[in-house]
This record gives structure tokens, sequence and C-alpha cells, in this order.
């Protein structure tokens, strides 16, 4: 397994776990978040504003985000995952203007200023150095762009927090070996949350790539914290 927190996941171990989870990776989402994904989902691509808009969706899985971005009326999508497996479940879901593409977050093959819009959803902490993802979104923003972060995060309620903890820590990694494709990868997983940053720090870190006007809300009582953010300048 890649190691978990910040630092030291090698790529090709994290692609090689998302392999191994796409089969059944909807599903081990829906049953692991309590049904709360499809919701998490929309206010990201909502976030986005994505009306008429250019996007990219980074760490896009099978292309759930995608497909809500999509419905919110994106003009085109790049729905690009390091994993190969992922990236042929979404391929073979029929969505119409999108360009599936397996790459890399932390090396874009898209050209500077060439995106209205970025969105990456629970895979910020998967890179092996997030902060240079984060400049590299920042790349490919054009003036006035958008850059939408969904992660998990720690509840801001002690009680609710502890609570979610022992969830993580006891009661995923069970459930997991019930629905998934690979169980170990959710050990990964609550291991990765515990391990990541908190509010603060990544609104840090996204001012520090160049990004303004950091936004910061919390979802499902702070289980997933959304962060929103712009490139300076007017949109073109």
């Amino acid at each position: 397994m890649p190691a978990a927190g910040r630092d030291g996941k090698d790529a090709s171990l994290v692609q090689s776990m998302f392999d191994r989870v796409a089969p059944r990776y909807d599903l081990a989402n829906a049953v692991l978040s309590l049904g709360q994904d499809a919701h998490w989902r929309r206010v990201t691509a909502l976030a986005a504003r994505p009306a008429g808009r250019t996007i990219v969706d980074v760490a896009a899985g099978p292309g759930n985000v995608t497909r809500e971005l999509l419905k919110q009326g994106a003009r085109h999508v790049v729905a690009l995952d390091l994993s190969h497996n992922m990236v042929r479940e979404g391929a073979g879901r029929g969505l119409p203007d999108v360009t599936w593409v397996n790459g890399d977050a932390l090396a874009l093959p898209l050209a500077d200023d060439s995106m209205d819009a970025v969105t990456i959803s629970f895979g910020l902490r998967n890179l092996s150095d997030p902060r240079a993802g984060l400049a590299e979104f920042a790349r490919v923003l054009r003036p006035g762009g958008d850059l939408v972060v969904a992660e998990f995060a720690t509840p801001t309620n002690p009680v609710f927090a502890t609570i979610y903890r022992d969830y993580l820590v006891a009661a995923l990694p069970r459930i997991a070996r019930v629905v998934s494709s690979d169980a170990p990868a959710y050990r990964y997983l609550a291991d990765s949350i515990l391990a990541w940053p908190d509010r603060a720090t990544l609104a840090g870190w996204m001012t520090d790539a160049g990004f303004t006007d950091v936004q910061v809300k919390d979802l499902s009582g702070g289980i997933v914290a959304l962060h929103r953010a712009r490139v300076p300048g007017d949109p073109s």
C-alpha cells in the first residue's frame, strides 16, 4: 500500500490500488459513505459553476463528478485519472462531451490557461506532492478560473469527530471486506484520511499556489470539506 498522509506515496502503487478497486468502486463508495457520496458529488460540481465551461476533472475515477458537471451544463469535461481501469470503466459509460485521459495530476497534458475550472474529489491526498498538484492546477486555469477540492476532513464537533474516527479505524475496513473488490485499499483510505492536514493548512497551500478568495464549506457534519478558490484576473 502507498504510504498514507501527505508525502511518500508512490504513483505506481496508487495506480495499482485504484485499478484493483475499480470493479466495485461505486458500490463501495455508496455503502461506506452511507449514501452521502451522491450529495458530495453534486455540491462539488455546483461549486465549479460549470454552465458553459470547459473543465478538467482530476482523479475522475469512473466519472461520477464528471457526469454531474455535464448535468449542470458544462460545455466539455476532460476526465483524467491515473488508473487505467478507472478510465476504461468511465469511458464505457457513454457520457457525451467528455475526453477521457489516463494521466498524472502532477503533469497535466493541458496547455497553460486552457481550462475554466478544475475539480478534484478525494484525490488530492493521494498525490505524492499535493502542493505541486495545486500549482499544476493553477497553471492550466484561465484568469478567473475556479479550483474546487473536495476532501475528507475531521468533523469540527469533538463528539462526532470521535465517533467518526472510530468508524474509520474499526468499522470501515470490516465493511470494505464485504463490498469492495480490494478491502486492504480501504485501510489505506482510513489511514490517509486520519493523516490529512486540517482545513486551514489546505487553504494555505492553495494561497501559496497562487489562488485567491479561498472559501471552505463543510458537508455532512464536517466529514468532507469543500475548498473553492480562483486564479486572479478577469475571465476572458
